[in-house]
């Protein structure tokens, strides 16, 4: 008899601010942890503590950009099986989106979003990811689950709706799903989209998890900020889902703004009443019991297929193009150039002040473009902390007009580097004291040595001759 999905239970996502609010919660069956702050050989003591408890734990990439035009980076995805296996993890999850673009596909440099972007819902798109997936789950030691996620700009020329593409991603593939609702929401607000015509394509039975998160509205714009309360309309997308599938598994993300541990405990408390009373209507109409959801293979045995019940047989599953089937090895190249361009306009739009793409609304691309501005100086105040602290109330606007005219090409890191690096060759801040704090910490941080094997190594031994000398 096929089995049902693992079943989690209750969660929440794991961060170092909460670490021991998380461990002291009551009702805890899983947390999830974000696999890029992970170090295997140095897992923090709380999540091992976790472990030791029997407490699930989950790690959820950000990074892979599995909706990009390119390959799946090896050494990203041997990360992420180097972590799941670390933690003895059920299964992986990561995001239907694209984090990069740009590079030898379209001959320009690579840019960083520094954020989840949404990949158009075309076949070329599709196509990609699923061709993307497989490589993944090729490569990963335990099932991966994607997560839909949410957007600020809607691309031009889409050819399905949310839940028809998630459906043929599934179709061809059989990755699970991690469904998003606070996601849902998002998109219903910024791209009129509906979650219960959502539910009603996708296929519910494929889920692996679902998240459950706050934000706020401004100006007409829903902002997935993950440092607000979960909001009632959140709640109710969790509610209409439960009324049509029991969820493996529910967790609430917070990554930012934490609320002491009992608001984070009312909030948990929510969300499983409205899991509670969703899943007691459903059970006392008797419709619902007409048409039994199929149940999928478990987590842990994904070698059969044919449990996919209502999702089709092998033979269709090789038609619309498995890992099996003809359309399994069909030359995704062209595809993957078209996207390419398209992806690398957009996210140069946003991130370097180009001309916005065809068919692309300006004015939410303003607003999306902020956003990203706005979150990178967030990260990079995080990655490397003295920076605010010494640049102080001058940080934040010196962060944004350097933003403006620098994207971002090789991560955070980098990022406040470039920063200060380029604050300090224009003579900056003015304060000589504050200058001088700068500079040392840049030339601690950018190293004597070897320069000779950094890709900026000429520009990097430019720099440092010019700061040393002042």
């Amino acid at each position: 008899m096929t089995q049902q999905l693992r079943q989690l239970g209750t969660g929440i996502g794991w961060r170092p601010e909460i670490a021991e609010a998380v461990e002291r919660m009551p009702g805890i069956d899983w947390v999830e942890a974000v696999a890029e702050n992970l170090c295997p050989g140095h897992l923090p003591e709380s999540l091992l503590r976790l472990r030791e408890r029997g407490v699930t734990v989950v790690p959820h990439g950000v990074s892979l950009g599995l909706g990009g035009a390119d390959r799946p980076d090896e050494s990203r995805l041997a990360a992420l099986a180097e972590r799941a296996e670390a933690l003895g993890s059920p299964l992986v999850t990561e995001h239907i989106a694209f984090v990069r673009a740009g590079g030898p596909l379209t001959a320009s440099p690579l840019l960083e979003a520094g954020h989840l972007l949404p990949v158009p819902r075309t076949r070329d798109a599709l196509d990609v990811l699923c061709e993307n997936i497989r490589i993944a789950q090729d490569a990963l030691p335990v099932p991966l689950a994607v997560e839909n996620i949410a957007a600020l700009i809607s691309w031009p020329g889409e050819e399905m709706t949310e839940g028809q593409f998630l459906y043929d991603l599934v179709d061809r593939t059989g990755v699970r799903l991690l469904i998003d609702v606070a996601n849902l929401h998002t998109n219903h607000v910024n791209r009129g989209e509906d979650p219960a015509k959502a539910f009603d394509e996708l296929p519910v039975e494929a889920i692996a998890y679902v998240h459950v998160a706050g934000g706020f509205e401004r100006d007409g714009v829903w902002h997935d900020s993950h440092a607000h309360p979960v909001p009632q309309q959140v709640l109710d997308i969790l509610a209409d889902l439960a009324s049509r599938v029991s969820p493996p598994g529910v967790l609430l993300e917070r990554d930012e703004n934490f609320p002491e541990p009992e608001e984070l405990e009312r909030e948990l408390g929510a969300i499983r009443g409205t899991l509670e009373k969703a899943t007691s209507a459903s059970a006392a109409n008797p419709l619902n019991a007409l048409a039994p959801l199929a149940p999928l293979a478990p987590l842990d045995s994904m070698d059969s297929m044919d449990s996919m019940g209502s999702m089709g047989s092998l033979s269709a599953l090789d038609a619309a193009g498995s890992p099996s089937g003809e359309a399994g090895t069909q030359d995704t190249t062209a595809a993957r150039q078209r996207l390419a361009l398209a992806q690398a306009a957009l996210l140069s739009a946003l991130v370097a002040g180009t001309p916005v793409p065809e068919g692309f609304d300006g004015v939410r691309l303003g607003v999306q473009a902020r956003a990203l501005a706005a979150k990178r100086a967030d990260v990079v105040a995080k990655v490397a902390a003295e920076l605010p602290e010494i640049l102080a109330e001058g940080y934040r606007p010196a962060f944004l007009a350097y933003a403006q005219g620098h994207p971002m090409t090789g991560g955070y890191r980098r990022d406040a580097l470039d920063f200060a690096e380029r604050l300090l060759l224009a003579g900056r801040p003015e304060d000589a004291e504050t200058r001088r704090r700068l500079r040392d910490w840049w030339l601690e941080r950018s190293g004597p040595a070897p320069l000779s094997q950094r890709p900026t190594a000429r520009l990097a031994r430019a720099t440092r001759r010019v700061l040393l000398r002042r």
